[in-house]
């Protein structure tokens, strides 16, 4: 075996040299992966997989806050009070607490894109089933389902995309998906307004019924199934396929890129080997000749070795030098997104209720928390509105919102290798607790209005920093479950989150709301923490 592959070898070296191709890559026994990917160069390869992640990033922002619709629209439906409105925006939360870590340990053992196109698929169709169900507990079971479905998306889809890139433009094109981010959060009120007010399209046959936030939330679960479909034509991430020692696969993935970029053939592509490198997905790989992403989940002796890999590199990430990177990136995402998805969740929510009680009440000012108040406490003949319909005021302050965060999304791109992630995510954690300090003092809808717009601009923006910090900060073998243990803590903050205002809104508001300023400063403060990131080749 040695002696053929000595003859292919030397064969191959004088071809080469025969043929005028010699390289970096041929001295040195093969090309590293940043020299690999650049000489695949940059164009339409590298456009559709930012427009197709960034959909992915869109499409995870309208199944996160889909529920922030479903609160005011299916009220009569479920006969929901405050408390059932916080367990059902609860229960996505709790999905993506446990689906985090799960599908992180997928997509670091078997492959990125196996794992992006299983969540999408599966979102997509519980997607749908949910809108046939007539009973809240079943309800929040499936949304549950798409919560644990969408944490795995939404944290591949930046490893996915960046694994993809050189150094020179990879911060850049990993910050481009705040702009989609802000398109999930524009899209998803243009289809409730669409869909939620159109009336006559209710249908009643012995106990179900299905009204138009039916077909709402039908609707929104449409793109993870085209999505899905459509990354089953995209290749496995080459970084990856590399770590797992399978270097023939990746070297024609890179071909693949390279013809998609240039237009020309693929055996013209100027790296002709990789560098083969210690393997750091090793323990599957290193106790057989089978690579990590062969193993079968159906044969007990492939499913042990999996379990062996997950628990190494779990172990690894919590052990010098990664276990500071591991513990600050949780906290920081546990202070923001405890923040962020409970308060954009509940934003339409309070919309509605400054709505109605400004229409009771002309003329007077009135906080936040007296507005929850009042709303709940006035006497109706209607406890679960079943009567009203949401005034369009509400899809169009949500939308405003939205789009709000245009500027935030065009300036972080644009600026962030002058200015650096660290900065912004400094800037944006301190501004938004400066905003959710002032949420305690507005005195109309429009003040609120204002607000949320500057919050939710700051805290999307922080949110994409930390997804684009965690690429650098973690190698290829571990990169996906860095990510996924630092999702699990913010959306355990999220569970908690949702689950405390729900009760609190109507007792005493202020204390979420402090708590949640409190959350965004500390995590603003633990950022000084962080490393420069952004200038160094993928580990």
């Amino acid at each position: 075996m040695f002696a053929l592959r000595f003859i292919s070898g030397t064969l191959h070296r004088l071809f080469r040299i025969a043929t005028g191709q010699t390289g970096l890559d041929f001295l040195e026994h093969g090309a590293d992966f940043e020299a690999a990917i650049s000489a695949t160069g940059f164009g339409r390869f590298h456009f559709c997989l930012l427009a197709i992640t960034g959909l992915i990033y869109a499409d995870t922002a309208i199944g996160i806050t889909i529920v922030s619709f479903v609160l005011p629209a299916a009220t009569c439906d479920f006969k929901m009070t405050s408390a059932d409105k916080g367990w059902l925006t609860a229960a996505p939360m709790l999905g993506m607490v446990i689906g985090s870590y799960f599908w992180g340990c997928l997509a670091d053992t078997k492959g990125r894109k196996v794992v992006l196109v299983s969540t999408l698929l599966l979102d997509g169709f519980v997607g749908i089933l949910s809108s046939f169900v007539q009973m809240l507990p079943i309800f929040m079971a499936c949304r549950f389902i798409n919560g644990f479905a969408v944490a795995g998306a939404m944290g591949i889809c930046f490893p996915y995309l960046g694994e993809f890139q050189a150094t020179k433009y990879r911060e850049k094109i990993l910050c481009w998906m705040e702009m989609f981010w802000t398109l999930g959060v524009i899209l998803l009120p243009l289809f409730a307004w669409a869909i939620i007010p159109i009336q006559g399209i209710r249908m009643e046959a012995s106990g179900f019924s299905y009204d138009s936030w039916n077909w709402f939330v039908a609707a929104c679960a449409v793109p993870s199934l085209l999505l899905g479909f459509w990354l089953m034509t995209f290749p496995e991430s080459p970084k990856f396929m590399m770590e797992c020692g399978d270097y023939d696969d990746a070297l024609a993935c890179l071909k693949t890129v390279y013809k998609q970029n240039t237009g020309d053939d693929p055996d013209n592509y100027p790296i002709k080997s990789l560098k083969e490198k210690q393997r750091t997905i090793s323990v599957a790989s290193q106790s057989s000749q089978k690579s990590v992403r062969s193993l079968s989940m159906r044969k007990p002796k492939d499913l042990k070795r999996l379990f062996s890999e997950i628990w190494t590199q779990t172990k690894a990430l919590c052990r010098p030098p990664y276990l500071k990177y591991t513990i600050l990136t949780c906290l920081i995402q546990f202070g923001l997104t405890t923040s962020y998805y409970t308060l954009m969740i509940w934003f339409p929510e309070l919309f509605n209720r400054y709505e109605e009680f400004e229409h009771r009440f002309p003329n007077t000012s009135a906080s936040v928390c007296q507005v929850a108040g009042v709303v709940v406490n006035d006497d109706s003949s209607d406890p679960f509105d079943c009567e009203k319909i949401i005034d369009q005021n509400v899809y169009m302050h949500t939308l405003i919102v939205g789009l709000a965060c245009i500027p935030t999304s065009l300036w972080l791109p644009l600026c962030v290798h002058k200015l650096g992630a660290k900065f912004f995510l400094i800037f944006s954690l301190s501004c938004a607790g400066a905003v959710t300090v002032g949420l305690l003092f507005i005195e109309n809808s429009t003040q609120n209005l204002v607000l949320s717009c500057i919050f939710e601009a700051l805290t999307s923006l922080a949110i994409s920093l930390v997804f684009c910090v965690l690429v650098d900060l973690f190698p290829t073998n571990l990169r996906v479950m860095a990510a996924a243990l630092s999702l699990t803590a913010g959306r355990g903050g999220g569970l908690m989150g949702n689950l405390s205002f729900g009760y609190l809104i109507d007792i005493n508001c202020v204390v979420p709301i402090v708590a949640f300023a409190a959350f965004l400063f500390i995590a603003a403060a633990l950022c000084f923490l962080l490393p420069k990131t952004g200038q160094e080749a993928l580990d």
